[in-house]
């Protein structure tokens, strides 16, 4: 089965990104592997502290992805699969996709704010045409109507 992979962020434009993934695996008999990414720098702490941050943060990430898998399955009937890896976040995303021979496709929410679209979808963009995999990126902006639309 061919995966979407999403990665699961606190950026806005992530809930746009989940939608689109559920959205077009319901449509192609797909699946979504939601990726979150726990970055090196988070637990530069004294031992016993650093496990402890590290248990919190991958609590918090479940109670996240929960909220959206609960949306996938009643709305899409996509039951999706949760991976937390930990490290540098573009690194981790094509760890994952060399790891998971059934990812098929990236997906990526930009944002519209004058930041840009985001580090993640700035970063990927630049090797993109290396990537062993298509990357969609999704505009932040588009509304639900215009997802299903598109999907």
């Amino acid at each position: 089965m061919r995966k979407f992979l999403v990665v699961l962020d606190d950026s806005r434009e992530c809930l746009n990104a989940m939608r689109f993934a559920a959205m077009r695996a319901a449509n192609t008999g797909g699946g979504v592997q939601i990726l979150s990414v726990i970055p090196p720098d988070e637990f530069n702490h004294w031992i016993g502290v650093g496990e402890v941050m590290r248990e919190e943060s991958r609590e918090r990430i479940t109670a996240h992805f929960e909220v959206f898998a609960k949306w996938m399955r009643d709305k899409q009937n996509v039951d999706p699969e949760l991976v937390i890896r930990e490290g540098e976040p573009v690194d981790e995303i094509l760890a994952q996709i060399t790891d998971d021979p059934e990812v098929g496709v990236l997906v990526l929410g930009a944002g519209s704010g004058r930041k840009g679209p985001g580090p993640l979808v700035s970063a990927l963009v630049k090797s993109a045409g290396t990537l062993p995999v298509p990357l969609t990126i999704v505009p932040g902006e588009l509304s639900k109507d215009q997802l299903e639309a598109v999907c």
